[in-house]
């Protein structure tokens, strides 16, 4: 992996590295536009939400979150970045559009299926579930539950990304980013 900067992003999808596109690729049955893709990732934060709260009444009680962990949570936006470009074998680009709430990397690689689903997921599994998890085994572990209840909804944009591999994209096919859409295909 190589990380490179590629600065504030403007919304012209046009300045992002990528691929040409690969004969019989498929594009992603995915929201459009950045808007419709908002809109969805809200509808999948809002039970995540629900769900990191609702364990945190059953495990800690009426005790209220740390403001570390929502510290912590904020600090964390970079790295979660960095676990998605981990992931990447060649170069792999940062952008930024604070103005828009955004941060993402992004590479002009094709990856299999399982190292697409990997690439999503790894965030929310370390920033999210393992601290969770710590949490549900020691409550007075406050920060972490904190954290890990803001940082699963985070993670809403990735986990569709992992619904749509696994519902779309057949065994054997190969996933690569386009701007702001995602395409398969069989080698």
């Amino acid at each position: 992996m190589r990380l490179v900067y590629g600065g504030r992003f403007t919304g012209d999808v046009s300045q992002l590295p990528h691929p040409a596109h690969r004969p019989g690729a498929v594009r992603f049955r995915e929201p459009a536009t950045l808007r419709e893709m908002a809109v969805l990732g809200a509808k999948v934060m809002r039970p995540l939400l629900a769900a990191g709260v609702l364990l945190w009444l059953l495990r800690a009680g009426w005790v209220w979150p740390s403001p570390w962990g929502v510290v912590w949570s904020l600090l964390s936006l970079l790295p979660h970045e960095l676990l998605h470009a981990l992931c990447f074998r060649g170069e792999v680009f940062f952008y930024h559009a604070l103005s828009m709430g955004v941060l993402f990397v992004t590479g002009p690689e094709e990856m299999s299926r399982g190292r697409f689903v990997l690439m999503s997921l790894l965030p929310t599994l370390v920033l999210g579930v393992l601290p969770l998890a710590l949490f549900l085994l020691d409550p007075t572990r406050r920060a972490l539950g904190t954290m890990a209840i803001l940082n699963l909804p985070s993670g809403a944009g990735d986990l569709i990304n992992i619904w749509n591999v696994l519902t779309q994209v057949p065994r054997g096919g190969r996933v690569y980013q386009h701007g702001w859409h995602t395409y398969w295909f069989l080698p």
